[in-house]
């Protein structure tokens, strides 16, 4: 079964055309980093604009990568959420339209559980179930009990900033460029990662949650001083910025490495599956692995880490064979819960 499918979550446009789930046929991904970076961050109306004029073309190029046509496709599969509402009806509306006009079955797809599908693409041998999922990107931060593809318990995420935009914050305070997360890593690596005393945040309700607000305004103060505004001078010189970068990283990853290995543990899970931008850290994966936990550890291919359709494809077929296909009435959907 071939199927295609289409990313517009936030500020990638995607195609991807996947066979049977796992063998990726073309993958393309149109990044809008060119457009957002001067603000710092993705402007929502601007991706929309950018969604309407790089869906067909990004179609076609996905279509003569694959040496497939239309005729060949089987299913048609789109992320429904969650995102960006704007970006979401382009790509859901595009996916309608082609199911409609091909008179082929649509699924909608969670798009956060399409990146842990993405690193069980990645790998050969699928993890032993029940696995712990840990979607670490620039819009989500959670823990999720993995019972099997497709049945899932959320047992922790983020109450204010997701980890990827707290690296994204972080950056734009120290005069770094967007997107934050690959800026924040090369600077850190000529600093210091315990100069700087930053502490993660604790959510006292549930231990397994994340709160990273308070980590970038500690680095806010750090380097602009008490009370300061982000417009203000930097009370810190070129070092300390490499200093206060390193240590906001170590910070991070203690707090997310922390969790994530005290809840596979209570939860019986031998194998950790990773998803998301943030998993393209190398530093991050040093650290789990200087953990020495003796989890198996299923990290997504670098292709398959930030955004893309070709997860969507993979994950959208394994829910056409368990559920058959969603109406055309499906609707884009800002949230989803597990």
């Amino acid at each position: 079964m071939i199927t295609l499918g289409i990313e517009t979550t936030c500020d990638e446009t995607g195609c991807g055309i996947v066979r049977n789930g796992t063998e990726i046929l073309a993958n393309v991904v149109t990044s809008q980093i060119d457009l957002h970076e001067e603000y710092g961050g993705v402007v929502p109306e601007l991706a929309c604009r950018r969604h309407v004029d790089l869906i067909i073309p990004v179609i076609d190029q996905a279509l003569s990568e694959a040496k497939v046509n239309f005729q060949a496709i089987d299913l048609i599969a789109v992320a429904r959420g969650p995102g960006l509402i704007g970006a979401l009806l382009i790509g859901i509306n595009a996916a309608k339209a082609l199911a409609w006009t091909l008179k082929k079955p649509i699924v909608g797809v969670n798009h956060i559980e399409a990146h842990l599908y993405a690193a069980l693409m990645s790998h050969a041998h699928p993890p032993q179930f029940p696995a712990l999922g840990a979607v670490i990107s620039g819009g989500h931060t959670s823990l999720i009990y993995m019972k099997d593809i497709g049945s899932y318990e959320q047992i922790g995420h983020t109450v204010d900033d997701a980890i990827g935009e707290a690296f994204d914050k972080a950056a734009k305070i120290l005069g770094l460029p967007y997107p934050g997360g690959p800026a924040i890593e090369q600077l850190a690596k000529g600093g210091d990662p315990y100069r700087f005393p930053l502490k993660a945040g604790r959510v006292k309700s549930n231990p397994y949650d994340f709160s990273f607000s308070g980590l970038k305004t500690g680095v806010l103060y750090t380097a602009k001083g008490q009370s300061s505004s982000i417009h203000d001078t930097y009370v810190i010189d070129e070092q300390g910025k490499k200093d206060l970068a390193a240590s906001f990283q170590r910070v991070a990853f203690v707090d997310l490495i922390k969790k994530t290995l005290s809840a596979a543990e209570k939860y019986g899970c031998k194998s950790i599956v990773f998803g998301g931008g943030v998993t393209c850290n190398e530093r991050l994966k040093e650290m789990f692995a200087e953990a020495h936990s003796g989890m198996t550890y299923y990290w997504p291919a670098r292709g398959l880490s930030l955004d893309n359709a070709a997860m969507i494809a993979g994950l959208g077929y394994h829910k056409f064979i368990k559920n058959g296909p969603d109406t055309l009435d499906i609707e884009a959907l800002t949230r989803i819960s597990f």
